[in-house]
């Protein structure tokens, strides 16, 4: 039997998510629905995060709740914290000084990458929940270039009102109407955009639709915590070649009837 050490009380569950506090419905594809992930993770509710107050109101007073929220996580096993909320971009710098463990607020830092591996005159472009409210110190928190495209959805009819304001019911196939708007209102804009990157995690289950309607690649926060768990978790692969084409074969003795030429080789395995 294989000796293990324990330290912490939880196992298995190494992404922590801060989440705002809120009771709007989390379909499947959102941050906070947990069938989403392809592992398990855990949750910590940062009670009076509300989406107002977060998104309009610059996260006013709450970075001790999601220093404390953080802490709780990682006393509890995890390995690294994200959020459920793009615009924490702005607290980014805080809340990974104030932890022991690797923290990725937003899904906008990954601007920078994708803008390293695009084609030469091509950049990423951003979605945002609101484009009014999405400001210079928000992209700088992401090391996001300042003159990067962003699209709002607060012109739309659903998706921006019914999350930051909180709605129990949601009508998200008008959701979906609202962020294909927004890509195209996007790529009409700057044709220069190489890809799409959603600043929002509820838009994580229209990812498929954007990248089929615009051509583009599209990333969201489930894009950047899949990567940051392969980090956590890498993949075992076995330290063998299990190739059936290519193994080694064991050489046939110099008088076999192959060599010689006593059998045809259509009677005899080749």
């Amino acid at each position: 039997m294989t000796v293990e050490h324990g330290g912490k009380t939880v196992f298995g569950a190494n992404v922590g998510i801060l989440m705002l506090d809120t009771r709007f419905p989390r379909i499947w594809g959102d941050v906070a629905n947990a069938n989403t992930w392809p592992f398990p993770v855990q949750y910590r509710i940062v009670r009076g995060a509300t989406p107002d107050l977060v998104v309009r109101h610059r996260s006013e007073g709450l970075l001790d709740a999601f220093i404390a929220a953080g802490h709780d996580l990682v006393a509890h096993g995890v390995d690294a914290l994200t959020t459920n909320c793009g615009f924490l971009a702005l607290l980014q710098n805080e809340i990974r000084d104030a932890m022991p463990v690797p923290v990725v607020t937003s899904s906008i830092m990954q601007v920078p990458m994708v803008n390293t591996m695009l084609p030469a005159g091509k950049r990423a472009g951003i979605i945002t929940i609101s484009g009014e409210d999405l400001t210079d110190d928000h992209l700088r928190g992401a090391l996001a270039p300042l003159d990067t495209p962003v699209i709002g959805t607060e012109t739309g009819q659903e998706f921006a009102e019914k999350i930051i304001d909180d709605h129990d019911t949601i009508d998200f196939s008008l959701c979906m109407d609202d962020l294909v708007s927004a890509a195209h209102r996007l790529t009409d804009a700057h044709p220069d955009v190489g890809a799409i990157v959603l600043e929002c995690t509820n838009m994580m289950p229209y990812a498929a639709e954007i990248r089929k309607i615009t051509g583009l690649p599209v990333y969201s926060l489930y894009t950047l915590v899949t990567w940051l768990h392969a980090g956590l978790i890498p993949r075992h692969f076995p330290h063998r070649l299990d190739d059936p084409v290519h193994r080694t074969r064991t050489p046939l003795p110099a008088d076999h009837p192959i060599h010689t030429g006593d059998t045809p080789c259509h009677r005899t395995p080749c």
